[in-house]
């Protein structure tokens, strides 16, 4: 009888115990996906902080090896060179993003946005961006008739 009593007495003090460690590992699964999601966050908007600053580094910093761009004009998918010679020049038509909405789904982030250019236009564009380890994989920009992007001529 005696070893049951402290059989029952073990089993409270290490069920204590794994309740305790249970715990700790649900709420650093927790923290560690919302630091995952404000991170991922953190990386989208640095491509419109670059775009606004022109900053071609800052925003070659959050791209992964192996990135790519896609849109209704770019199909199939370019690499990063022929992303830096066909895109990146519109840096110099932007003055603003204004980020209508951001949703973060683990390493999949969606973004819709109003763009100011420098001669007053304003486009509005979604894109859907692609993430690994904590860089940019890829994304894909949607975007509809009349201006969709800053050279466009479109009206």
């Amino acid at each position: 009888m005696l070893k049951l009593y402290r059989m029952k007495n073990k089993f409270k003090k290490n069920g204590a115990g794994c309740l305790f460690a249970i715990t700790l590992l649900l709420l650093t699964i927790h923290c560690t996906a919302q630091g995952s999601k404000q991170s991922n966050e953190k990386i989208v908007r640095t491509v419109y902080t670059a775009y606004e600053k022109k900053d071609w580094n800052m925003l070659k910093s959050v791209l992964a090896e192996g990135f790519t761009f896609s849109s209704p004009v770019d199909v199939p998918p370019i690499g990063i060179k022929v992303y830096k010679e066909k895109c990146w020049p519109n840096s110099a038509n932007i003055k603003k993003f204004e980020i209508d909405k951001l949703m973060v789904d683990g390493d999949n982030v969606f973004v819709a946005y109003h763009c100011w250019t420098l001669n007053g236009k304003v486009l509005w564009n979604t894109e859907y961006f692609t993430l690994k380890d904590g860089k940019i994989k890829g994304f894909v920009c949607f975007f509809g008739p009349g201006i969709g992007f800053p050279d466009n001529t479109a009206k």
